[in-house]
């Protein structure tokens, strides 16, 4: 086989397996939470903290692969999410599961960090917008699998089983990735920026552990305060990455208009998408109380939209360039956004699908040409710290649009009606048809806001240039080997 289609299969196993994990957990996140009497705050985190290892380890990792080799790290990401979803099926309460989903989350890193570097590395220019497709195939269909898989193991099995199906594809992975994959070009030996590290990860889990926490019982001074010093770190670290020598962000990539156009687009479309599926699944759940397997076959319109549009996306956009795709792709997403937030409680299904289509065709068209347009901006030897910064935002992006939907909910809905609501049960002197009407006013203002931030995101990706602006593809994308 040749060795790009190695690294298309292997990385692809990576996207897989990421979106498998994420859908799973959320499609079991109300039986966990019942299971496990965990709070609604622990049944946020179980989500969040995992995505926020992942957020604040990042850069890091993008910056060690151009360091030491993206295909080392990655190798090991895949050993420790592997490790890390054995140690989650082992656990007895909210808290224990939430740390160990922590540990899954570095590993998560490590693979999300060079996933994209590692693909662009091994394909010219011409083919990494159909390359990315394939994978965004891979991991949507994990995603799809992971709905109905979920639904299926957690009503069968418990939830403790949908850990289990990632310890056999993981070992696999391990191993395949150790054996098949090698280093392209160079690397570089730089110093680690530790003072931005610190002042990012930590002013990042502080603003959002105040944010979540305090809109469950009314912010107080502490809360405000946990807000006010998150915010103020996250500002120091832009201060001392403008002034360190090796810095943990790269900003002199941002004097690339198309590299700072995608990366920006795509931080507010990931606040715009990555509630949706949080939404919709307290929605069936928590609201129309269906089971897990049912809510996770009603939700597969999204999925399946987004895979069948993604890969030919990509494969227009190495043909005609990425801007045209992803912002028509952000305007029709838009579209869904404003759809879902003016939706009665009582609307059919088949018109939730039909909106879950048009979000996954907008969504489809958007994400492949951008992260196609973005690395094919970047010079071939900060590829790992692109990727980085790339998968950073992204990450952070879905943070702030799982806390904003998690807000939204905490601060309309009573606390005892949440908590039930989360672990999908109907509250005590409620009914079903109370709970739908509870639920519906803050489900159309988080995808009202949702929609906004859609419709801003049109803004840099429209200003993003024509087909391949930017940097010069280096003669040592395709250099032999190194190590």
């Amino acid at each position: 086989m040749e060795y790009k289609y190695t690294v298309l299969t292997n990385t692809t196993i990576g996207a897989f397996m990421s979106q498998l994990d994420g859908n799973i957990v959320l499609i079991a996140l109300p039986t966990i939470t019942r299971t496990l009497h965990a709070s609604a705050f622990e049944a946020l985190w179980v989500l969040m903290g995992y995505i926020l290892m992942t957020a604040v380890l990042l850069l890091l990792f993008g910056r060690l692969a151009d360091m030491y080799g993206k295909v080392r790290l990655y190798n090991l990401g895949f050993l420790i999410f592997t490790i890390g979803s054995g140690l989650c099926s082992l656990a007895t309460t909210g808290t224990i599961l939430v740390f160990f989903r922590l540990v899954q989350g570095v590993g998560a890193a490590l693979i999300w960090a060079n996933n994209a570097a590692i693909l662009t590395d091994a394909f010219p220019p011409n083919e990494r917008g159909r390359a990315i497709g394939v994978n965004l195939v891979a991991g949507i269909s994990g995603s799809v699998i992971g709905l109905i898989l979920g639904g299926v193991l957690t009503v069968a099995l418990g939830w403790q089983s949908i850990f289990w199906i990632n310890l056999p594809i993981g070992a696999f992975a391990t191993f395949w990735a150790y054996k098949k994959l090698r280093e392209l070009g160079t690397v570089r030996h730089e110093r680690i920026d530790l003072p931005g590290n610190l002042l990012f990860a930590g002013g990042l889990s502080v603003f959002l552990i105040g944010l979540t926490l305090g809109a469950l019982t009314g912010y107080t001074l502490l809360d405000i305060g946990l807000m006010t010093v998150g915010l103020i770190s996250l500002v120091g670290f832009g201060y001392v990455e403008l002034r360190v020598p090796t810095p943990l962000m790269d900003l002199k990539l941002f004097k690339i208009r198309p590299f700072t156009a995608g990366i920006l687009s795509n931080f507010l479309a990931s606040i715009s998408r990555s509630g949706i599926s949080l939404v919709l699944t307290i929605f069936f759940q928590g609201a129309l109380l269906y089971d897990a397997l049912t809510a996770g076959i009603l939700l597969i319109p999204f999925a399946i939209a987004f895979v069948t549009v993604g890969p030919l996306s990509g494969f227009l956009s190495d043909k005609y360039g990425a801007r045209g795709f992803t912002t028509g792709g952000l305007l029709i997403s838009s579209a869904a956004l404003f759809g879902f937030a003016i939706v009665p409680g009582d609307a059919s299904y088949p018109t939730l699908a039909l909106l879950m289509v048009v979000s996954g065709i907008g969504g489809g068209m958007f994400v492949a040409p951008n992260i196609s347009s973005i690395m094919n901006a970047t010079p071939v030897t900060r590829r790992g710290v692109a990727s980085g910064i790339s998968a950073t935002l992204v990450t952070t992006g879905a943070l702030l649009s799982l806390s904003i939907a998690f807000v939204v909910l905490a601060t309309s809905i009573r606390l005892n009606v949440l908590q039930a609501v989360f672990a999908g049960e109907t509250p005590m002197g409620s009914n079903a048809s109370s709970n739908i009407a509870l639920f519906v006013g803050p489900m159309h203002t988080t995808f009202l806001i949702m929609g906004i931030m859609s419709l801003v995101a049109v803004i840099p990706s429209a200003l993003r240039g024509q087909k391949f602006e930017g940097v010069p593809e280096s003669r040592t994308a395709t250099a032999e080997p190194v190590g």
